[in-house]
């Protein structure tokens, strides 16, 4: 049976801190779509860890947290800027164009994951024409898909660049909590400019549930109609929410991160197939011809080829250094 352990650090099971909190959430009756205690509570606990005023709400799955996102941020003749192999332009199957009613993307390049911020002045110095789609928000991701970390001076680098044409803000936190874990400061996001925020749940543990935070007030105004018409708005709201209860409170949320950048760096000094991005959060990226990668199936082992054509292994909270070091052994046998 092949095994999943390192194909994605969504095939992990939940923590058991996100377990228990849902299970302490299942008691008695409580208001509906995300009016309850439990949600409040939740929402506390995302604010203080933003140390952020902010608006909170809990759905069911990245990509809808994304493309709701952005639709708030732009019209739909207006464009999205993004790195070309973020999330939201390669993995959510036009997601942001139908929540965004028609808005586009705009992809950059950048080295594992970041934009090049000369690539960024090109979008931002055209002038509006009426026929094509003028960006109106910037959309960035920490970690990176390529498990890279922006540091705090060159988020800003490129916020402020955004910000003085006047473009909203978006943060793809999917891996938050990785990227928290390896230095980022998670407070300094709103002081950033930062004008909406997801949170991933999922890749840090949790069953099915991802944060949207809202900095900018004026983009409050009739969300929750928005999420209820893209059908993020769960009757059961609590049950979203109470995960982030369990982790955040806990201090798991960035605990569980470290073990799985841990485990990332582990997987790297033991790796016999040349590196092809930093190892910086949790994941590794490697150099493996098909007839390698063919062999590492056979033995069990499931990786993804990615989309620069290296081979990622991505930690979880769930893997162990046992299990790191079994596959250490495999890719050395077939290397």
């Amino acid at each position: 049976m092949a095994r999943y352990d390192f194909a994605s650090d969504n095939t992990a099971p939940a923590a058991p801190e996100a377990m228990e909190a849902i299970v302490a959430a299942n008691s008695g009756f409580a208001s509906g779509y995300g009016t309850d205690h439990v949600s409040a509570r939740a929402a506390d606990a995302v604010r203080a860890l933003l140390d952020a005023d902010a608006e909170v709400r809990f759905v069911a799955s990245g990509t809808a947290a994304n493309a709701v996102a952005l639709a708030a941020l732009c019209r739909p003749f207006e464009a999205v800027i993004a790195h070309e192999h973020a999330h939201v332009c390669t993995d959510e199957t036009g997601a942001p164009g139908f929540f965004g009613h028609g808005l586009g993307l705009i992809g950059l390049p950048g080295a594992s994951g970041r934009i090049d911020p000369a690539a960024l002045a090109a979008p931002l110095a055209q002038p509006d024409v009426s026929h094509r789609q003028s960006p109106a928000a910037l959309s960035l991701t920490n970690a990176t898909e390529y498990g890279t970390v922006y540091s705090q001076d060159q988020l800003a680098a490129l916020i402020r660049a955004a910000k003085a044409k006047g473009l909203g803000v978006h943060l793809d936190g999917a891996r938050l909590a990785n990227a928290a874990a390896a230095g980022f400061d998670l407070k300094s996001i709103a002081r950033l400019g930062v004008d909406i925020l997801v949170i991933g749940g999922a890749k840090a543990g949790m069953p099915p549930t991802e944060t949207v935070v809202i900095f900018d007030r004026a983009l409050v105004r009739r969300f929750d109609a928005r999420l209820k018409q893209s059908g993020q708005l769960p009757s059961k709201g609590r049950f979203y929410a109470a995960p982030f209860i369990g982790m955040l409170e806990s201090g798991a949320f960035t605990a569980r991160a470290a073990h799985a950048n841990a485990m990332a760096r582990r997987l790297a000094a033991a790796m016999p197939f040349p590196l092809a991005h930093p190892v910086e959060a949790n994941a590794v990226f490697v150099r493996m011809d098909d007839e390698a990668l063919a062999r590492l199936h056979a033995a069990g082992w499931f990786a993804y080829r990615f989309l620069d054509g290296s081979v990622r292994f991505m930690c979880s909270w769930a893997v162990t250094p046992e299990t790191v070091d079994e596959l250490a052994q495999t890719l050395d046998a077939i290397a």
